[in-house]
């Protein structure tokens, strides 16, 4: 095998200026170019970027979404009002309540808890009676078949159907009892309306 010079007094023309410089001082750049240290370019790294994936959007052991127990609407305390003296029609007033015009409820009165079986270490959650106000008894209220809904205000003898009057208010009619004075508030606190039929 044939040996090489050490080419230590030898020249060479540099690629990219044209110049000449000692064969020894030349390199070669990735593109095969024989240039001098001093003109020496590195591979620009936007020529090779790096290969990237798509972001992640399934999740690791996932399970499926649960379905949602069906729940009841707090009312604000005194959240009933009557309408006017000798009508059975109560206003009700639950901020962004979400029901449904026309379906049946339940109006159920603040949680507690009844003697169970009988000793005091066994109670069982149960509901209160809504209290009376303004000749309208709270048993009247909280019947166990409920009452259909209006969502809207009854003012005036009318319904009043704006975008806030239908998202805050809804009215029913009792069956039995009326109103002795009319626009009393009443219901006390931690009535609720909801199902007629829920999963405790």
């Amino acid at each position: 095998m044939s040996k090489y010079a050490s080419g230590k007094h030898a020249k060479a023309i540099s690629d990219r200026s044209g110049m000449q410089f000692p064969w020894k001082e030349m390199v070669k750049e990735w593109n095969g170019a024989l240039v001098h240290f001093s003109e020496f370019e590195p591979k620009q790294p936007q020529l090779e970027p790096k290969p990237y994936g798509g972001d992640g959007v399934a999740l690791n052991q996932v399970r499926v979404d649960r379905t949602e127990p069906i729940t009841t609407v707090m009312i604000p305390q005194n959240g009933f009002k009557t309408y006017q003296a000798g009508s059975g029609i109560i206003n009700v007033n639950v901020p962004g309540h979400g029901l449904t015009n026309g379906t049946t409820y339940l109006f159920r009165g603040p949680p507690t808890i009844s003697p169970g079986t009988g000793t005091a270490t066994n109670p069982v959650f149960a509901y209160a009676t809504i209290p009376n106000f303004d000749g309208i008894t709270g048993a009247q209220i909280g019947q166990g078949s409920g009452y259909a809904i209006t969502t809207g205000l009854f003012q005036n003898g009318v319904r009043v159907s704006t975008d806030f009057a239908l998202s805050n208010f809804f009215y029913f009619t009792v069956n039995a009892d009326t109103a002795t004075t009319g626009n009393v508030k009443g219901g006390g606190y931690g009535c609720s309306v909801g199902p007629i039929t829920i999963t405790p």
